[in-house]
């Protein structure tokens, strides 16, 4: 879990600066990040570490963390296809054995979007 609580910190350090630029304070409803399977990140562990640190950033404090995972898909140069590798099992492609070279998808690990909370929700809550 050390991998994914300080990713949680480096994530929260780049909320914290957005924050500060923002037009107005307001309070974050949700973070939605892509992260690719070939990162070596594991969601629940990034949710959980998220859902501590977050209760020390006042404006994070109801803040879901979600998670849109993106799969790990490569090209095979000699085929001239896409596959979907095993990880950690055999990169190859599976139709000619030719060794991974291009990886098309699933090396993301990014913020796609923040929603904030607009002041109509804030005061139904």
């Amino acid at each position: 879990m050390p991998h994914e609580v300080d990713m949680t910190k480096a994530l929260i350090l780049s909320l914290k600066e957005w924050w500060a630029e923002a037009q107005e304070a307001r309070q974050v409803r949700a973070v939605i990040l892509q992260v690719g399977d070939f990162t070596c990140v594991e969601p629940d562990l990034l949710t959980r570490s998220f859902a501590q640190q977050r209760l020390s950033v006042p404006f994070l404090q109801d803040a879901e963390l979600v998670i849109h995972p993106i799969p790990f898909v490569a090209h095979c140069r000699a085929c001239v296809q896409d596959y979907r590798p095993d990880l950690g099992l055999h990169y190859a492609c599976p139709t000619c054995q030719a060794p991974l070279h291009d990886i098309r998808s699933g090396r993301e690990l990014k913020i796609e979007r923040v929603e904030w909370i607009d002041e109509i929700e804030k005061a139904n809550r």
